[in-house]
């Protein structure tokens, strides 16, 4: 019988809200020892400058997280971020005043790791999450074995990412639509000529087109754009309006002939819910809800409640995209080239393969590689 379906009529029997509740935690092959942090600020430089709905930029300036124990250390990785008002600077502060109660924990596992970080940690999921990806990543690699191993997942299929196309002149989209050649796109939106853009860019790809439009449309534009990008032959659309606009969303779920992925309007594992009746499907961001133990829950409470589950990233290096491979066996969808936007990756990881085919890192836990200061 499968594990998980054990598990699940275990939870039912017990009255355990979550499967993964009742997952055992491998024991680490050594004694527990206690944790210690170091903080590396760095600046992930893109090879051109990005563009969406709302802003554009050429840097995003980030921080990795290293925690050590029984000889082994683990990453993780957290990013600015202006829509979310999270400032590098202040994150960093707020990362050493952790150093005193992160070494004063006993290293055991990543979930009861979580929840004792989570008072001090306070709201900054962003720096939740390096912490979290870090702990799993050394959990992992103090038991000798890869984090989807640990969950008992099968990795020997794997959906493809998507390849990110900003905004930009139409001559540019295409020459960068030409140049790498993925079996699927996600392709941002959120201008006045958003339907020729499309049109224009599937005249030279048959690849599986993805709308993001950062909330830049209404719900009338998503429901009118929604025929015009089926017949284009667009998969779904990802966050057309604005994140408090739920009216709308429920006007666009009941009307738009293509399926919607909530983002901006799925922060955490609270927002899960909320989506129901107003979406297809959300985009989990290890960034926005902790790391990827609340991912792990958010996944299983959206596939129970028949919602679609995908994972995205942010502008991020191999620290992070590698985070979000592990978790690939439970996805429908993925985003995760953001370490290919970059001009210098400072770690190594997970392979993004030419036509969006993942590999995922031969090493333990994460299989991160820090090659940075």
């Amino acid at each position: 019988m499968d594990f998980h379906f054990v598990y699940l009529l275990l939870a039912q029997a017990l009255n355990i809200s979550t499967v993964t509740e009742l997952v055992p935690n491998r024991k680490p092959s050594s004694n527990y020892t206690p944790v210690k942090i170091d903080i590396h600020p760095i600046t992930l430089q893109l090879k051109e400058a990005f563009t969406i709905s709302r802003d554009s930029y050429a840097e995003r300036r980030a921080l990795i997280v290293g925690l050590s124990a029984a000889g082994k250390t683990g990453f993780g990785e957290a990013s600015e971020h202006s829509y979310y008002g999270v400032d590098r600077d202040k994150m960093l502060l707020h990362a050493q005043d952790l150093k005193s109660p992160i070494e004063a924990y006993a290293f055991d596992n990543p979930s009861n790791f979580w929840k004792y970080m989570k008072p001090h940690v306070g709201n900054s999921s962003f720096l939740q999450c390096a912490i979290d990806n870090a702990a799993h990543d050394l959990y992992g690699k103090i038991c000798n074995q890869p984090s989807h191993e640990i969950w008992e997942l099968n990795a020997n299929s794997l959906i493809k990412t998507s390849y990110t196309l900003g905004i930009a002149p139409i001559a540019k989209m295409i020459k960068k639509l030409k140049a790498t050649r993925f079996d699927i796109y996600k392709i941002k939106l959120g201008t006045p000529d958003d339907m020729s853009i499309l049109k224009e860019l599937r005249k030279h790809t048959k690849a599986v087109f993805r709308i993001d439009a950062n909330c830049a449309w209404t719900a009338e534009e998503t429901i009118r754009n929604s025929q015009i990008m089926k017949d284009i032959g667009v998969e779904f659309i990802e966050q057309p309006l604005k994140a408090d606009d739920w009216e709308g969303m429920k006007e666009v779920y009941k009307n738009s002939v293509l399926p919607v992925i909530a983002d901006e309007a799925c922060v955490d594992e609270s927002s899960v819910i909320q989506c129901v009746n107003h979406f297809h499907g959300i985009n989990i961001k290890l960034m926005k809800c902790g790391g990827l133990t609340p991912a792990l829950r958010m996944i299983e409470h959206a596939k129970n409640l028949g919602l679609k589950v995908m994972v995205g990233c942010m502008v991020e290096s191999s620290v992070g995209c590698s985070a979000i491979a592990q978790l690939l066996p439970l996805l429908d969808y993925v985003d995760m080239d953001g370490s290919l936007l970059l001009a210098s990756d400072p770690a190594t990881g997970v392979k993004v393969l030419a036509d969006g085919a993942v590999m995922l890192p031969e090493g333990n836990g994460l299989g991160i590689r820090y090659d940075g200061n």
